[in-house]
């Protein structure tokens, strides 16, 4: 189940909204606007003008009613205009198409004159919107061009000119992090590369482990064990799955013991794979003390990324290792449960069997 991004704060009363004005909080923006009796002017809550006296201030839930009230927008933070949020997404958007059909990597100079910005205010805002540098967005967009490019079972050569790359040796270089194993068994459907892997029972249905020389790459949960047999099969067709041996159930024991109760931990080797962003999202899952919760804006700001909170939501939607990388300790802003790529039911056992903990 794809996760879904958590719900903007909502701003009901008038004294949170004097709140939001105070501290002018740009997530405010677009969902109120406040109007100065001594001025005639309303503004965005995030207005950096001169704060007005709280007795001379109203709220209204849009610009017409502001108008139709006798406000007329505020010269300095024009909020009749996009603000200045919605600018900065549309020119890092266009940024990002210009990366992705270019046959090369554009350089910080071609991408900061197509965003209309220096090269290092460019560089700052590309980061905030998305969460990652422009170098790690062009680097994360090659590798999925070269992966669709093997997948179509075309020349090695071949797939790595087109993704952009100039030449073998820089790709070769990161093959191995980038598709997780060497490119020919990529294109191969994973050909040669040994997947060990076994299913077991839990309180929670059906749980999937398996795992590279290097560590546990997919722990999956879900009701039919064939299922998620064939989920691991998807990408790699032909890699070479192999029963788990005793020592390997060892492992899926410990797995399932921590299903059961959260308080005995995990410690595992994780072979962990995926976009420059994804792994910051995943390293910092990891960092959640069992118990805990926080919501998708947190984590945007614990990784460096206030703006990036959908892109948060959907590497949590991507993680394929469940419970070690504990995606289901991320929640709305709210507090509520929102989508769990294994069920929401599971996610909420979780917690709870967490907290009790």
């Amino acid at each position: 189940m794809k996760a879904t991004a958590p719900t903007p704060p909502v701003f009901h009363s008038d004294e949170a909204r004097w709140d939001a004005v105070v501290r002018r909080d740009r997530a405010a923006d677009g969902q109120f606007y406040y109007s100065v009796r001594t001025t005639g002017v309303y503004c965005r809550p995030s207005c950096a003008s001169r704060r007005a006296r709280r007795e001379n201030v109203a709220f209204h839930t849009t610009q017409a009613a502001a108008e139709k009230a006798g406000f007329r927008p505020c010269r300095r933070c024009k909020p009749e205009q996009p603000s200045l949020d919605e600018q900065y997404a549309a020119r890092i958007a266009k940024a990002c198409r210009l990366i992705e059909t270019s046959e090369s990597a554009p350089s910080l100079a071609t991408l900061a004159k197509a965003a209309g910005l220096s090269a290092y205010h460019f560089h700052r805002v590309f980061k905030a919107v998305t969460g990652v540098t422009p170098k790690a967005y062009a680097s994360a967009h090659r590798t999925e061009r070269t992966q669709t490019g093997l997948a179509r079972r075309g020349s090695v050569t071949d797939a790595i000119y087109e993704a952009g790359f100039n030449s073998n040796a820089p790709f070769y270089s990161k093959a191995d992090a980038l598709l997780g194993m060497k490119p020919g068994e990529f294109r191969a459907g994973g050909k040669n590369a040994v997947i060990r892997f076994a299913v077991a029972q839990c309180s929670l249905g059906a749980l999937l482990v398996a795992a590279t020389d290097k560590g546990v790459c997919s722990i999956l949960l879900g009701d039919d064990p064939e299922a998620l047999v064939r989920d691991l099969q998807d990408r790699f067709e032909r890699a070479q799955l192999i029963g788990g041996d005793a020592q390997f159930e060892q492992m899926v024991a410990k797995v399932v013991g921590f299903v059961e109760a959260p308080s005995i931990g995990l410690d595992l080797p994780l072979d962990i794979r995926g976009t420059a962003f994804q792994q910051r999202v995943w390293q910092a899952l990891r960092k959640i003390p069992a118990g805990s919760t926080v919501s998708y804006a947190d984590m945007a700001k614990r990784i460096g990324a206030p703006k990036a909170v959908r892109a948060v939501a959907q590497a949590c939607a991507a993680n394929a290792i469940a419970i070690a990388i504990p995606c289901h300790r991320v929640v709305r802003t709210d507090g509520n449960l929102s989508g769990y790529r294994w069920g929401i039911e599971r996610k909420r056992t979780l917690l709870e069997r967490e907290k009790a903990a």
